[in-house]
């Protein structure tokens, strides 16, 4: 017993390998082994934040590839809208660079970008911008021929004119203004738009205005029922002045050109008819004139142009309706200016003419005349029978 103690005590007990720890340990062991509880747990605390780690390091990694994503897709749409709108870039220059980033992207070992479109479809997508520049490069040039040949064909077929012309169109314009604000803005307006004692003058065209002033009804002196022709206190020069300034505020008929040979040409029985048809009810059969209603009166034509009768035809003037161009062509206006000068040039083939106001004076003379000289016959002839 002794030696077997002495022997116990010198040399160490034998002990078995303790198995290591780990985090599936369970039994009676695992719990009765302060020493294995207290190492197990930093292990697991160790373990949970290397799993923590990787899981913010794949986080990050997931960041990282989205942002690079979202870089790769802003960078390619700047590129396809900077593509778009510069159309002097190269085609070819385009796809080798999208070559280059594709061989960069594969050497890379990142996975393209979901949305992307790839090398063949970004070359078709060039395509189709070439092709639409082509397109406008195209139209571009059409609209330049079409321009270049409107130009020629102005150039050629334009109605002839020059500076001195429209600068002497502007004159004659100014000029009738100062004659228009000095004589006929009262009554017209300064704008010749009208007032409470005359009509507006916008539109009436330079015939009306040629017809008025020529005839000396206007400026008209004192307003009455009608205005009476008189001698005119403009010149012609004025009287075309005055005409271009109220034809440039709003058009309207234009002063009729009459030559000697247009009315020696005129057909005067075409004109006759016209004449009787339209304006004898109140001119009277052979232009001498006749009264209205209400104080006014169609005037007599014996001192009027053959201008100044077609502008009355068309124009209008105070009583008289408007023949227009559909009623009177102008060849037949023409008719019936020659008709009415005929009627005043041509000399009466009884004697006197009694004013050639028709059945009416002659009748009168008759009766005064030839009654009264039978009466004092017949007076005379019972006086000498008394004696």
């Amino acid at each position: 017993m002794t030696e077997s103690s002495g022997t116990s005590s010198d040399t160490p007990p034998e002990t078995s390998p303790v198995p290591p720890a780990s985090d599936t340990a369970t039994g009676p062991r695992a719990a009765a082994s302060p020493e294995s509880t207290g190492s197990t747990l930093p292990v697991a605390a160790a373990a949970k934040s290397d799993a923590d780690a990787s899981t913010e390091a794949n986080a990050d990694v997931t960041a990282g590839t989205d942002v690079t994503a979202s870089t790769d897709v802003e960078v390619s749409t700047d590129v396809a809208a900077g593509a778009d709108a510069d159309a002097d870039v190269s085609a070819d220059a385009d796809v080798s660079a999208d070559v280059d980033a594709d061989t960069e992207t594969a050497g890379s070992g990142a996975k393209p970008v979901a949305g992307r479109p790839g090398l063949l479809g970004r070359r078709r997508a060039r395509r189709r911008v070439s092709s639409a520049q082509r397109r406008r490069r195209s139209s571009a040039l059409v609209l330049a021929f079409g321009l270049l040949a409107t130009g020629v064909l102005w150039t050629l077929l334009a109605p002839g004119g020059n500076a001195a012309s429209a600068s002497g169109s502007n004159e004659a314009v100014r000029q009738g203004r100062a004659l228009f604000l000095e004589g006929c803005a009262t009554c017209h307006g300064l704008g010749a738009q009208g007032s409470s004692t005359g009509p507006s003058l916008i539109g009436v065209g330079a015939a009306a205005v040629d017809f008025q002033v020529s005839t000396g009804r206007m400026p008209l002196a004192a307003p009455a029922a009608q205005a009476d022709r008189k001698a005119p206190i403009y010149s012609d020069t004025q009287i075309a002045q005055l005409a271009a300034y109220i034809d440039s505020l709003g058009g309207g008929p234009e002063v009729p050109k009459v030559d000697d040979a247009a009315l020696n040409d005129a057909a005067l029985s075409k004109g006759g008819e016209l004449y009787r048809a339209n304006c004898a009810q109140c001119h009277q059969a052979v232009a001498q004139g006749a009264p209205l209603t209400y104080g006014k009166f169609a005037p007599s034509l014996g001192e009027s142009t053959p201008t100044q009768i077609i502008e009355a035809m068309r124009t209008g003037p105070e009583s008289m309706p408007v023949f227009g161009n559909r009623q009177v062509s102008e060849e037949d206006a023409v008719a019936v200016a020659a008709y009415v000068r005929h009627l005043n040039d041509t000399a009466s083939p009884g004697g006197f003419s009694l004013g050639k106001y028709g059945p009416v004076p002659e009748g009168l003379l008759a009766i005064l005349v030839g009654v009264g000289g039978l009466l004092a016959v017949c007076l005379w002839i019972g006086a000498r029978q008394k004696r």
